[in-house]
């Protein structure tokens, strides 16, 4: 499912226009993105967590050329499923 398919969905479900639908769509991603820029973790119950994890500086090679770089330290986001959503997709 790709974000206008979640908007055509949320549109048809809860019976409101494509433009609201597409808002509130927008809404919860901003608001989603903008907790997690911040180092907050987002987590909806029974579903899923967003959270952010920070790694260090290191040293990494260039592929190519074998030469050592220093790679800058940085922060990534990472998604955890809840365990509703891990029993659904393994339903066997």
């Amino acid at each position: 499912m790709n974000k206008l398919e979640l908007i055509t969905r949320l549109k048809n479900e809860a019976n409101i226009s494509r433009l609201e639908a597409s808002r509130v769509v927008q809404i919860f991603f901003d608001d989603m993105t903008e907790t997690m820029a911040r180092g907050e973790r987002v987590e909806i119950r029974g579903l899923c967590s967003f959270y952010v994890k920070s790694y260090k500086s290191y040293i990494g090679r260039n592929p190519k050329t074998g030469e050592k770089v220093r790679i800058k330290p940085k922060k990534l986001p990472f998604f955890k499923p809840g365990k509703e959503i891990r029993e659904r997709v393994d339903h066997q």
